[in-house]
């Protein structure tokens, strides 16, 4: 995290940065930033515990999960201000074990989050989540999916807000 706090900060001083009104119109124009985008990739060990309500013929049961989570945080601070974060979770492997069945479950699917803003609006979010935990045999897999939105406009009003949430088994 002391990486991400440290490459923000220097995105944000890089951005800072103009050249003086005294320079030189041509020095000026050549030492002006339209963006600078600071990315950090990450590989993650995940330990964790799920419950799979559909599985163990519909009884549900606990699964211990674990294996690496792949990360990708992004940030981009415009010349004029305006920040966009980015950020990216995918399982790589990870598997697990139900504590009841012994059936294998493997971990799949993705979540993004996007958000952009100036100081200090107008602000949109975006956050997709797709979690799924697929079993051996029918009848369970577990998938959960969420969409959340908002956008809150240059006055500081909300302006859409959205928040769709889903679990199902198959």
């Amino acid at each position: 995290m002391k990486h991400v706090t440290l490459l923000v900060f220097a995105a944000v001083a890089l951005a800072a940065c103009d050249t003086s009104p005294t320079a030189p119109a041509a020095n000026r124009e050549r030492l002006s930033l339209s963006a600078v985008t600071s990315q950090t990739n990450a590989e993650i060990p995940i330990d964790l515990f799920v419950f799979v309500p559909c599985a163990n013929g519909g009884a549900g049961e606990l699964i211990v999960v674990s294996g690496p989570l792949h990360v990708l945080f992004q940030v981009t601070i415009s010349n004029t201000g305006n920040v966009l974060l980015y950020a990216h979770f995918q399982p790589q492997g990870i598997s697990g074990t139900g504590f009841t069945t012994g059936d294998k479950y493997q971990a799949t699917g993705i979540t993004r989050s996007t958000d952009t803003f100036s100081t200090p609006f107008p602000i949109t979010s975006t956050f997709v989540n797709n979690f799924y935990m697929i079993g051996q045999g029918p009848g369970n897999n577990f998938k959960v999916h969420e969409t959340s939105h908002y956008t809150i406009n240059a006055n500081g009003e909300v302006t859409a807000s959205v928040d769709n949430f889903s679990v199902t088994c198959k």
